[in-house]
């Protein structure tokens, strides 16, 4: 089993920036790709960003390109997400997922075999 946990969340002023941080444990793979989904109350779970395995092939949404950076670090196990110029509308329950069969993950929900609990951010006008 791994187990994906999420941190770094929190409330934050519009045009200001956070990290978000999810860390693996368990029975890791670099081979794993990661992603950052979201969700928001009464929402679909929308696709945010990806990052391949190897780190050298990442994927935004149309509402975060210029924004957000997906990146990892896999000798520690950890991908992060570096939001800048949050707006309001980026308020939501942000879940990290690893997809075991590596490549570039999806931008679906389903394909994803690990999440984290979540962590709320929430981005104030």
């Amino acid at each position: 089993q791994v187990q994906l946990v999420e941190s770094g969340g929190g409330l934050v002023q519009a045009g200001g920036s956070l990290r978000l941080s999810c860390a693996a444990s368990g029975r890791t793979s670099s081979s794993y790709a990661m992603a950052w989904f979201r969700q928001a109350p009464g929402k679909e779970r929308e696709f945010v960003a990806a990052i391949s395995w190897g780190g050298g092939t990442t994927d935004y949404a149309d509402s975060v390109k210029g924004r957000f950076t997906i990146f990892r670090d896999n000798a520690k196990s950890t991908v992060y997400l570096q939001m800048n110029s949050l707006k309001p509308e980026d308020t939501a329950v942000y879940y990290c997922a690893a997809d075991e069969g590596g490549g570039l993950g999806s931008t679906y929900p389903a394909p994803y075999d690990y999440w984290g609990q979540g962590t709320q951010v929430t981005v104030s006008s």
